[in-house]
């Protein structure tokens, strides 16, 4: 029996996921968590052979989760997953020890097999993932962080590059700070800061600021 124990903030989710699991019988979902520390706490007392992770944490980066995962239980398998695309995180994610990288969008479809893999010792590589690790490995360079933002994402790191408040770049868009706060959050996650101040210094040594 495989014992699983997944780790996604969104209760739904993990629903799905069990869902999807559940036709299996070799595989037990042997415990859920919802957050970065509750992840550590229960791989520690709760004996699992996988972990199925979403990189994205409420309390901290998922990576840096991952990177903490790995240097207590450095021979267990963990297998992320992300809405984010393969490119984006998958490269890094297995750079950093995870045994797999899955799309939340193909789930469904690839889930058991990269359980199946990743126990056995083996890295679960999708097709298009496979070819940016040839990239990586053949160009040695990377894409920049900001690169990997959308246009409205660069449009505010920009913002908040020239000065700009949360509430000033609301106004400015015409949008709620609420929503402003919620890509804030989003570009700290995507390239791994932690802080306004780490983004603003970024952007202005790349000269990003308008």
């Amino acid at each position: 029996m495989i014992r699983i124990l997944i780790v996604d903030d969104n209760a739904i989710v993990r629903r799905g996921l069990k869902q999807i699991l559940s036709g299996e019988g070799d595989i037990s979902v042997v415990g859920e968590a919802s957050n970065a520390e509750e992840m550590l706490g229960l791989v520690r007392e709760k004996p699992c052979d996988v972990v199925v992770m979403d990189v994205s944490m409420p309390d901290r980066s998922g990576l840096d989760a991952l990177k903490e995962l790995k240097r207590e239980q450095p021979k267990l398998p963990i297998l992320v997953m992300s809405v984010y695309p393969e490119d984006r995180y998958g490269v890094q994610a297995l750079k950093l020890g995870a045994s797999g990288y899955v799309s939340k969008e193909s789930a469904a479809e690839e889930l058991v097999e990269a359980i199946q893999k990743v126990v056995t010792g083996k890295e679960y590589v999708s097709p298009s993932l496979a070819d940016e690790l040839t990239l990586d490995v053949s160009t040695g360079t990377r894409r920049p962080p900001h690169e990997t933002l959308s246009q409205r994402e660069r449009q505010i790191l920009s913002l908040l590059a020239s000065g700009k408040s949360i509430s000033e770049i609301a106004d400015g868009l015409g949008v709620g700070a609420k929503t402003i706060s919620m890509y804030r959050s989003r570009i700290l996650e995507k390239m791994h800061m932690r802080s306004t101040a780490e983004l603003i210094r970024y952007a202005v040594h790349h000269q990003l600021e308008n």
